[in-house]
């Protein structure tokens, strides 16, 4: 699994309050959670840390093929084993992820700074910044292409 590491997160942007708001969001449905706006990404210059959407291989590989398809894919990390992938989103995410089978956590990691290395220890570039479409990978095409993927994989025969 991609690790982010003890004591690599970030305090959370927002306040007691919206994570509040984003609790009691998550008792109505999945699509109704608020999470960072497409604008909330980093600007091109990689001076806003990303948050990491970890997934299986299978399902983020299929999901890879989805936003690529709609010019969404943002960098994406491989671990060497090829267990998970973890797509960089804007942060903030993780105040609100909660798509079952995924975790998302704070990272200190800088889309387009981190080119040259990986900024998680033990992964790869499977789409590296310089070959992205996007700085990062905006959450709700994440969501609804890992939903997608989930329906392609079963569809298939097989389980996530």
């Amino acid at each position: 699994m991609l690790d982010t590491g003890a004591g690599i997160g970030v305090p959370a942007s927002g306040t007691r309050e919206a994570a509040q708001e984003a609790a009691t969001a998550h008792h109505t449905t999945h699509a109704t959670i608020p999470c960072p706006p497409p604008e909330a990404a980093s600007s091109g210059a990689g001076e806003a840390p990303c948050d990491l959407v970890t997934v299986p291989a299978l399902h983020g590989l299929e999901a890879v093929d989805i936003l690529r398809l709609r010019d969404g894919v943002g960098p994406v990390l491989h671990d060497r084993a090829g267990d998970t992938l973890g797509f960089l989103v804007p942060p903030g995410t993780a105040d609100c992820w909660d798509l079952p089978g995924s975790a998302c956590t704070q990272t200190l990691a800088h889309a387009r700074a981190a080119a040259a290395e990986p900024p998680v220890a033990g992964a790869g570039w499977l789409v590296p910044p310089e070959g992205a479409y996007m700085g990062t990978t905006e959450p709700a095409e994440l969501r609804a292409a890992l939903g997608e993927a989930a329906r392609t994989i079963a569809a298939a025969g097989h389980r996530l």
